[in-house]
């Protein structure tokens, strides 16, 4: 009797080609670190000791004090801080599509990515296919377990504070006097910070959980299952 033919060998250069690019950004990041004066230099070591601090270290009181009192060369000196700032955040997104199966995910709009002015902003939205919990309920579904796994490793390897929003859509069915959206929120967002901290998030770097029923719907229709959502926001530890 013949074996199968096993049908997961055909990805394997994909693999190997990803570890060749990551390898050429390494090198030509060194490249041309080498070739910046010593004060660049330095910023670029404290960034990646701590990518969000370094950049506050070079702004001083903010992005608006940095171009109102910085000279030329500061002010120079800042905008590459803030390209390697949003290019760690992009890498994080990255990261993370690449943990979650980005092509199913991405094709239902399960998982958005918002690089903001303070970090990284990702919604989870209850689909279909990726429902993060069970149908009016905070129990965590196998998906969901798997995402925030993936996101507590990404949050622990560096060391980022978490910010965490459940929300809901003003479903009739949670029109409970004694267990409505409010209760369904804040219990889903208390459900997540349990799992990342179980996953390995130190409780410390929980800055906020918060419930939001259907305060902040997404679109116009507060009904609308779009709504149900849990938003956890990543920033710098200070």
């Amino acid at each position: 009797m013949k074996k199968k033919k096993d049908a997961h060998h055909g990805g394997a250069w994909k693999v190997a080609y990803a570890d060749f690019v990551t390898a050429m950004m390494a090198l030509f990041m060194v490249l041309w670190i080498c070739a910046q004066d010593k004060k660049i230099m330095i910023a670029t070591s404290k960034y990646f000791k701590q990518p969000f601090s370094a950049v506050n270290d070079m702004t001083g009181g903010g992005i608006l004090d940095a171009q109102a009192s910085g000279s030329p060369g500061e002010d120079d000196a800042y905008a590459k801080a803030t390209a390697a700032n949003l290019a760690f955040l992009n890498s994080l997104a990255s990261d993370l599509n690449k943990m979650i199966n980005a092509r199913d995910v991405m094709e239902e709009k399960a998982v958005e990515m918002q690089v903001t002015s303070d970090g990284l902003k990702i919604t989870l939205h209850d689909k279909t296919k990726h429902a993060i919990f069970k149908k009016s309920t905070a129990e965590i579904t196998e998906w969901g377990q798997l995402t925030l796994q993936n996101l507590a490793w990404i949050i622990d390897r560096n060391d980022l504070k978490v910010y965490i929003d459940g929300h809901t859509s003003d479903d009739d069915s949670l029109k409970d006097a004694n267990y409505g959206p409010w209760e369904l929120s804040a219990d889903r967002a208390n459900a997540a910070r349990r799992l990342l901290v179980r996953y390995a998030v130190k409780p410390e770097k929980i800055e906020r959980v918060t419930g939001y029923a259907a305060t902040k719907p997404v679109g116009s229709a507060a009904q609308a299952v779009a709504n149900d959502r849990l938003t956890i926001s990543l920033a710098a530890s200070r």
